[in-house]
């Protein structure tokens, strides 16, 4: 690859990581639009959260703060190369991390741990040349990068996604990052009047929207590995934790199993409340009918969604999930709870159900509903691949972000809130 534009940096509290394969995805975009990207980590990901080899080699590639945090050498040495750098950044950084600290003797702690990995950063980006510095979410991560960006004098932007984030706007301080960043890239509209909420109205400008998004071409026609069974499959992909509201899918499911005996649900992921739903499984009588696959790499979750019939997220909070994104260019109808900016995604009625969120009568008519009617399965998979394609292609999401970093360099970020 011939870079043609300046060394930027992206941040993330873990990267790689299997449930965040859309920053990879977007990292790779904008490679392939001519930047050239170090990538970086607070801490290194756990082994069972990277998964293929194209998630090894690109931890591999990526500097982890804590591999230096460990040696107090490394630590130290960070710290007096930031004051003889620029002593009076020195201290205002310093105030500024005790200024954005939450309450508490702990979470000042915290900080100050923060404080001293934002050296470590910092002395990274400069040796590397950055010259614009990228995070993705707003807690703990953006932290360090706000602390980093003021101690080196390279500028700093954000990702903002929620929803867990607007649990804790205060504690996070999102209104002093949205003030110090360059820009924010918000998910959706619902993102970003989050951001206006908890921001003062002359930062408003430098919010703009840029989609998480997908390559459609990865999910199109192709014939799935393997032979599709008889029946009609309903998959969810996620993570299991009480937020996706898996228990509620399988009960749901677990209603319908004499109208239609031949459906299957397919499990894809894992986390903390796997154990609870597979016993909920077996004591609605259905253990033999859903399949719990555990994590899987990106190409056999895409070759699940061509086998499958259709894709259910019945959570309670989502920001614009890119799971949807994957099924509805895999043209499958999906069912997903009507949350945050999921309805900028999925029109109901149209490209498949949003339903309340938590609302068992709704999920169980919707996946009816699907099951028996391949014909509306079938259109609904249509109008998903279309809406997919016109606002969600990742190719063209890198290339407005590529458009604001720019902007950004240049200090005249672009005026619209999308391309």
């Amino acid at each position: 690859m011939t870079h043609t534009r300046p060394p930027i940096a992206y941040l993330t509290g873990e990267y790689p990581k299997v449930s965040h394969t859309f920053i990879q995805r977007e990292i790779a975009a904008l490679r392939d639009e001519g930047w050239q990207v170090h990538t970086c980590s607070v801490r290194r990901t756990a082994a069972r959260d990277v998964v293929g080899e194209d998630q090894i080699r690109e931890q591999a590639a990526t500097f982890a703060i804590f591999d230096a945090i460990k040696s107090p050498a490394k630590v130290l040495g960070a710290q007096v190369w930031a004051l003889k750098r620029d002593a009076k950044a020195w201290l205002r950084t310093a105030r500024l991390a005790w200024k954005t600290r939450p309450p508490g003797v702990k979470a000042a702690l915290w900080q100050g741990f923060y404080f001293l990995e934002a050296a470590i950063l910092a002395q990274h980006l400069q040796a590397k040349g950055v010259r614009h510095l990228h995070n993705h979410f707003a807690n703990s991560s953006c932290s360090v990068a706000m602390l980093a960006s003021e101690l080196s004098g390279i500028p700093f932007s954000v990702t903002m996604h929620g929803p867990a984030i607007f649990y804790e706007p205060r504690w996070w301080r999102i209104d002093a990052k949205i003030a110090r960043a360059r820009f924010v890239s918000c998910i959706s509209h619902f993102c970003r009047s989050q951001a206006m909420y908890f921001s003062k109205p002359e930062h408003w400008s430098k919010l703009k929207i840029v989609h998480c998004g997908i390559f459609p071409a990865l999910y199109g026609h192709e014939t799935p590995s393997t032979p599709k069974e008889a029946g009609q499959e309903i998959l969810f992909v996620g993570r299991l934790a009480a937020i996706k509201g898996v228990p509620l899918l399988i009960e749901a499911f677990a209603r319908l199993r004499d109208t239609h005996p031949e459906a299957t649900l397919s499990i894809i992921g894992d986390g903390p409340e796997r154990s609870y739903c597979e016993t909920m499984a077996r004591t609605m009588g259905v253990a033999e009918r859903v399949k719990f696959w555990g994590y899987q790499p990106s190409d056999a979750v895409a070759d699940h969604m061509r086998r499958a019939d259709m894709l259910v997220l019945a959570s309670f909070a989502e920001g614009v999930p890119v799971t949807l994104m994957e099924a509805m260019g895999s043209q499958l109808p999906v069912i997903a709870s009507r949350v945050a900016g999921v309805g900028e995604l999925v029109e109901d009625g149209v490209s498949g159900f949003t339903i309340p969120a938590g609302d068992l009568e709704s999920l169980t008519d919707r996946l009816d509903r699907l099951l028996a009617d391949p014909a509306l399965r079938a259109q609904m998979g249509k109008e998903g691949r279309r809406k997919v394609c016109a606002e969600f292609d990742l190719e063209k999401e890198a290339q407005w972000l590529g458009q604001v970093i720019e902007g950004s360099l240049a200090e005249a970020l672009p005026t619209g809130l999308r391309p």
